[in-house]
């Protein structure tokens, strides 16, 4: 086979590439350090000549549900309208658990984004997974308020980054399932402490409040809206495996 990684050069970008080419498929890689403008459309249909499946794991970093809903918007549409000129059979397409419940904020253009693939003309699967454990890393280094670092509270079941990717690699060379599948971690945690655990094993001795955000998207993260149902996908790794793993 021969499979297009939309976004090649991220996180699950790159584990998805690495993962393709390990069972011997084909891989081109879609991003912008490529020389390739999803979001403008341009050469999107030249690059996915002889392509069977796209998988999208294409990102905007913005909390802003305008700005994620312009970006995937227009991400979807481009690639929707060259894979249907290229003759592509499968688009898969990552996105989150829960966001057809809590449609906020960047999520906004994740439901979106599911929308056109839901009334496309290219056959498609969408992979919802909860949070990456490497999110109380991001949440770390970016939530951050002068000398403090803030933990949001928010119920999650986190999952592997490589138990996403590959899960993407097992839907690609599968046929289309028209419809959702989730994945999510083995157990039940708590974001917040999870940033703390992570800000221990690094040595920081920054004070870690916790704080509730603002909004319907803070409350979707505080009440479960975003963990997954019964019969999700779970990974095997806990966060405290992952922790554990890292570099000291």
């Amino acid at each position: 086979m021969r499979i297009a990684i939309a976004g090649g050069t991220g996180l699950i970008g790159a584990m998805v590439v690495e993962l393709v080419e390990a069972v011997g498929h084909q891989v081109v890689v879609l991003a912008r350090s490529r020389g390739m403008d999803l979001e403008g459309g341009d050469g999107v249909t030249a690059a996915l000549d002889g392509v069977d499946a796209v998988v999208d794991v294409t990102n905007v970093t913005t909390m802003s549900a305008r700005r994620s809903t312009r970006f995937f918007s227009a991400v979807t549409t481009n690639l929707l309208a060259a894979e249907q000129a290229a003759g592509v059979r499968h688009h898969i397409a990552l996105s989150i658990v829960g966001v057809e419940r809590a449609p906020y904020g960047y999520y906004a253009g994740k439901r979106a984004q599911e929308r056109l693939l839901e009334a496309g003309p290219v056959p498609w699967t969408i992979l919802r997974a909860t949070q990456f454990h490497e999110m109380a890393v991001i949440a770390y280094e970016s939530a951050r308020l002068g000398p403090l670092h803030l933990a949001p509270r928010m119920r999650t079941r986190p999952v592997a980054a490589r138990a996403v990717a590959q899960h993407l690699v097992e839907l690609a060379v599968g046929a289309p399932a028209g419809g959702v599948v989730e994945i999510a971690g083995p157990r039940e945690e708590s974001l917040a402490a999870m940033i703390r655990a992570y800000a221990l094993t690094t040595g920081s001795r920054s004070w870690t409040p916790v704080v509730s955000l603002p909004g319907a998207l803070g409350r979707a993260q505080r009440d479960g809206t975003l963990l997954p149902g019964a019969d999700a996908v779970l990974g095997r790794q806990t966060f405290a495996d992952w922790l554990g793993a890292l570099p000291r």
